[in-house]
């Protein structure tokens, strides 16, 4: 990224140039695994996020539901007395006079109970792949929000290199309008092109305090934490291309997919306790009336129910479930066919992201130092005007833009390729750099970003409540 400031000094041989302090080279590229800084966020996250902690909470509470929905109804006590005449209690006098203790347990038909267990249960499995969903959301969000921290810091460094660029052009148009070679026309270009810089500075300053702010949520940390990192954008490993049986491994660890199977499962038990809704329950019933100074009485008895209305509540009610499984398994193949097609378009996607940083790598930036080297060559002699020197450098810092931008852009792709994500691509993209200053590649880079993301703001899922399908999922 800094070459062009090495070649500026060996180029113009100008005392001002020559003599000032160059930025260090960037360090060299990190060891091969992730990056410790972005793990560490995602042990945070993992340990102090409240949607995780929420979605947790959840899947104990449907877990409760499991025993509770085999139990048997809870039995009635029913107190009472019968007496013989209104004037006084006859109860030890006369045979028919009694107190009364009665408990009726009601019995459900045979395998209601289990089947309701079998109903209950699956739903305790669909709320444990919700938080795997909300898992899966949570680490992508923080990957993206890294990620996207990691290229504001990129184009901030950039930002800084071309500063010094700028300063050095200017004192070197101060010199020549002092002497008499060059015009007052070039100095005021570039004390221009400076104070755009200083603008756009400031835009990518308040961008990286959102950033962080939005790491710092999803990580239960305080909004102002700073975030150091070790390693730079450009540093990131690229993506690999996605492997032919990525979607068969899609398809058996969707969290969306596997939910819908489930319901499929749940609508099947729910049908099947329906019909068997139509037999009738049962209750027991057994009580003691003791008689005072008389022998004590006992009594039980046999209770069913019987289904009368069975046209309007019972088989209405197998009716209902059989449409539920059928729109069950609608759903499976809904999300099956979503899933595939976001698989192909983020493949595609990947693919393309690739091959314009296999370009820009090969072609651009080896085309944009060429053309830097060339121009600069010619305007030290006197044989270009300052603007053509300009606008070399904008086309060499647009292209190192462009570079990172679709770095950002390919993590993007991995990033919802790994989440299974169902929706558009959530974008990893930087406040877009003016083309004055930084060429129109760079604003290219950023649209592309947000057309991505049908437009939305380039943070990540959980940065908009998103999430689980963060979507965000």
């Amino acid at each position: 990224m800094r070459i062009f400031l090495y070649l500026a000094a060996g180029l113009i041989p100008l005392a001002g140039w020559a003599q000032t302090q160059l930025p260090p080279a960037p360090a060299p590229a990190a060891a091969p695994g992730e990056d410790p800084v972005l793990l560490a966020l995602i042990r945070d996250a993992q340990a102090r996020n409240p949607d995780l902690a929420q979605a947790t909470l959840l899947v104990a509470a449907d877990r409760e539901r499991i025993p509770q929905a085999g139990a048997l109804p809870d039995p009635s006590l029913s107190l009472g007395i019968q007496n013989d005449g209104f004037h006084k209690i006859e109860v030890g006098q006369m045979d028919t006079s009694y107190y009364q203790v009665m408990v009726t347990q009601p019995l459900p038909w045979p395998g209601k109970r289990n089947l309701r267990t079998a109903v209950a249960t699956l739903g305790a499995q669909t709320t444990d792949v919700a938080l795997d969903r909300t898992r899966l959301t949570l680490e992508a969000d923080i990957r993206r929000g890294y990620t996207g921290l990691l290229l504001i810091r990129s184009q901030e460094r950039l930002l800084e290199d071309q500063a010094l660029f700028l300063q050095q052009a200017e004192a070197t148009a101060k010199n020549r309008y002092e002497v008499g070679q060059g015009t007052q026309a070039d100095l005021l270009r570039a004390q221009l092109e400076r104070t755009r810089l200083d603008q756009t500075r400031s835009r990518l300053q308040s961008e990286e305090r959102i950033r962080q702010g939005e790491l710092n949520r999803l990580r239960g940390a305080a909004p102002d934490t700073a975030i150091p990192t070790q390693r730079t954008l450009e540093q990131l490993p690229d993506p690999q291309p996605v492997a032919p049986d990525f979607l068969a491994r899609a398809e058996a660890q969707s969290p969306e997919l596997r939910s819908a199977r489930l319901g499929i499962q749940q609508a099947g038990r729910s049908l099947d306790l329906a019909r068997l809704d139509r037999h009738p329950d049962f209750s027991v019933s057994a009580g003691i009336m003791p008689r005072g100074g008389l022998e004590p009485m006992w009594t039980a008895s046999v209770g069913i129910t019987l289904p009368l209305w069975q046209k309007n509540k019972q088989q209405r009610a197998v009716a209902e479930q059989e449409y539920r499984e059928q729109a069950s398994g609608q759903e499976v193949e809904k999300v099956r066919c979503l899933l595939e097609q976001r698989v192909q378009e983020r493949s595609s996607e990947l693919a393309s992201d690739l091959q314009v940083i296999r370009l820009y790598r090969e072609g651009l930036l080896v085309q944009s130092e060429a053309s830097f080297r060339a121009t600069l060559a010619q305007y030290s002699v006197g044989r270009v005007p300052f603007l053509a020197a300009l606008e070399a450098l904008n086309g060499w810092t647009a292209d190192q833009s462009g570079l990172i931008q679709a770095q950002a852009e390919a993590q993007a792709v991995q990033i919802a390729l790994n989440e299974l994500n169902l929706g558009p691509t959530p974008a990893i993209g930087a406040p877009g750099l003016p083309s004055s200053s930084m060429g129109s590649a760079a604003q290219g880079g950023g649209a592309q970003a947000s057309a991505k993301s049908g437009g939305a703001p380039a943070g990540g899922g959980s940065g908009d409540a998103s999430s689980m399908s963060s979507g965000p999922m």
